[in-house]
């Protein structure tokens, strides 16, 4: 410690002050000279010890709130490498992006899931995303496991205000919702995506219904720009602390809904196929909001000392496609997309500006980093202090943005597509390092001289093949030694948290999944089947509510619904209902064992029952007359005694 640190305060110097200043009090005026002599000297004393404390701080590696960075992570939803103009992209429309990107440090070998639970869930711990148990996007598969620490627990730890604006997808119910998981400002939508079985019912983008700290909320607007509205107010909010603002978009995901200003950007490029054009417009509308959060920075004063990060959850969805053996859109000569275990499925934009952390701009590293790193290296940027429960997977970058002479060992990362109810071994896989790319445990590539993973090279390098077929096997060791696949992410029900807790059948453990998990299959009437986990914190009295349709929707098990009519700005609107006529309700769930009578203008059918706590396994499910099955959509479970 420095000298300058140890001497700020000398008590003895302050107490000889003190008998010096009473020798001469002899008179009243003396007197009185005297405390104010004695008010003055501690108040300097006070002046003193704050400054020392705060010079300690800083001499053991705390940073004073003041000086801390403030973080904002922004992730948009299944925009590729190739869907920004910096990249090369010469038909979209991206100049804010552009802009970021050149003041950047840029990743260009940043590497995330080929889908977005996944990533988030990775990004959200620093661990792989097969460990947390996020490694699908729907069935009881995309909840991260309860004693996984997140990022936000960590900033809100460290004294940090900490919001979450749009897509969570890690789960819509206790334990797992991101306020239960050190979010203290959220606003989102539900499951995966706007319309998604978890979503308010009826949203279509524009002047939906959010949960706002766990309450539906109505806004008006633009779901992109409501987003960005909800993160600048936030960020208002707490300009003189140190924040962490998670901006998760839900664009240019689909459905492509968009204003129509963004659609007739592109409506006549010929190089883009249509839903393309709404894709790109949906990626413009975002870059505009980012230019809008940046002049918003610069007018509070907080450009230079915010983290601003920025990328993709994973390959593009629509922003490349051939058909008829003519290439529309772009991948900057990736192989694959969303969902792909070549390049082109992982691969994502990254981006990272830190004016006031000496970092430098305009320049790249080409070192293979992913989502996993991301967790150590904001820790070690805002030097945050906390305790590791379980083992990072992921490796601090930081020595990389503070020098770009820094040595960097290689390694090997794995990323893998699984979307399945339980983990297969080589399933979609990708082992990588700096130099090579081992698809699916056999095909190998060298990605430096072959960027579009066309020249298989196994049979010439059978050494590289073995020494990252050995990565993989201890990495999948180590995930079966955890017995990942008999573990499950259970739903809470009875406590005060949450009640009534309501689940869609998009959290349902069920086989094959079509699409029973939308809002869609609900209208549609998909069959299936399957389990929900759920899990009763309290013995008592509860009532279970099967439903079609959720509370808010007011609409009965048997209602006809009618199709929304489709606009230029609403291309996918909801369909009207298939009229299966649902006769019967059934319940398995604990000591409950019944089956009911769906009567004619039921929203709903109700079960009721004494039940101890525990986990359980709940079969909920409606009948048609000719016996067919199909899930309950939407169940309902109240704790309504003790």
């Amino acid at each position: 410690m420095n000298n300058h640190y140890t001497n700020c305060v000398n008590p003895y110097y302050n107490d000889q002050m003190i008998k010096d200043s009473k020798a001469d009090n002899t008179s009243t005026k003396d007197l009185y000279s005297y405390y104010v002599g004695i008010t003055k000297l501690l108040f300097v004393a006070t002046i003193l010890l704050i400054n020392c404390n705060q010079l300690l701080a800083q001499s053991n590696g705390n940073i004073s709130p003041a000086s801390s960075p403030n973080v904002i992570v922004i992730i948009t939803d299944d925009q590729g490498y190739g869907d920004l103009a910096f990249h090369g992209n010469e038909i979209i429309q991206t100049p804010h992006l552009d802009k970021l990107f050149q003041e950047s440090v840029r990743a260009t070998n940043f590497h995330v899931s080929p889908t977005c639970t996944p990533t988030r869930g990775a990004l959200m711990t620093g661990r792989y995303s097969n460990r947390v148990g996020t490694w699908h996007t729907i069935g009881g598969r995309s909840l991260l496991f309860e004693d996984e620490k997140t990022l936000a627990q960590i900033f809100a730890e460290n004294g940090y205000a900490t919001g979450m604006f749009g897509k969570w997808h890690l789960g819509d119910n206790h334990p797992f919702r991101p306020e239960d998981r050190g979010f203290q400002q959220v606003v989102r939508h539900g499951g995966g995506g706007v319309t998604q079985g978890p979503d308010y019912w009826g949203n279509n983008y524009f002047n939906d219904t959010y949960w706002k700290n766990g309450v539906p909320h109505k806004y008006e607007g633009y779901v992109t720009d409501v987003f960005f509205n909800e993160s600048m107010a936030f960020i208002e909010k707490n300009k003189d602390n140190p924040f962490f603002a998670y901006i998760a978009t839900n664009a240019p995901h689909s459905p492509f809904h968009l204003p129509e200003k963004y659609y007739n950007l592109y409506k006549d490029e010929d190089r883009l196929l249509e839903d393309q054009k709404r894709f790109y417009g949906m990626i413009t509308n975002i870059d505009d909001n980012i230019g809008r959060l940046e002049d918003y920075l610069i007018r509070l004063g907080l450009r230079e000392n915010t983290i601003v990060i920025f990328l993709g959850d994973n390959g593009t969805a629509a922003g490349y496609r051939t058909l008829n053996g003519t290439d529309f859109g772009f991948n900057a000569g990736l192989r694959g997309k969303k969902n792909s275990e070549y390049d082109g499925g992982h691969r994502v934009p990254f981006a990272l500006r830190w004016p006031a952390g000496n970092i430098g701009e305009n320049r790249d590293i080409d070192h293979l980093l992913a989502h996993i790193d991301l967790l150590p290296t904001l820790a070690e940027l805002a030097d945050l202090r906390f305790v590791e429960t379980k083992p990072l997977d992921g490796k601090s970058f930081a020595p990389l943005l503070m020098d770009n002479k820094t040595e960097w060992k290689n390694r090997t990362l794995i990323v893998d597509s699984q979307r399945i109810l339980n983990l297969v071994k080589w399933r979609k896989s990708a082992v990588m390092d700096d130099t090579w790319r081992l698809v699916n445990g056999s095909e190998l590539y060298n990605i430096k001289q072959d960027r579009d993973q066309t020249d298989d090279l196994a049979s010439e390098y059978p050494e590289v093949v073995e020494r990252l077929q050995e990565s993989y096997e201890k990495w999948w060791t180590s995930l079966m030694e955890q017995t990942v696949n008999e573990r499950y992410a259970y739903i809470k029900a009875g406590t005060p948290h949450e009640n009534p807790v309501r689940i869609s059948s998009h959290d349902m453990h069920i086989y094959p999944y079509k699409n029973a998990w939308h809002q869609h299959g609900a209208l549609e009437a998909t069959m299936g089947q399957g389990i929900l986990k759920v899990e009763l914190a309290e013995p008592g009295r509860y009532r279970i509510s099967l439903r079609r349709y959720p509370r808010e929707s007011g609409l009965a098990i048997n209602e006809h619904v009618a199709g929304k009519a489709k606009t230029m700005e609403i291309s996918s609107p909801m369909p009207a209902s298939n009229d299966v006529d649902l006769m019967q309700a059934v319940l398995y769930l604990g000591d409950i064992s019944q089956t009911k009578t769906i009567e004619a203008d039921d929203e709903a059918v109700h079960f009721e029952g004494t039940l101890s706590a525990g986990k359980y396994d709940m079969t909920a499910v409606l009948r048609d007359a000719e016996g067919r099955v199909y899930p309950s959509y939407y169940t309902y479970i109240e704790k309504i005694a003790e």
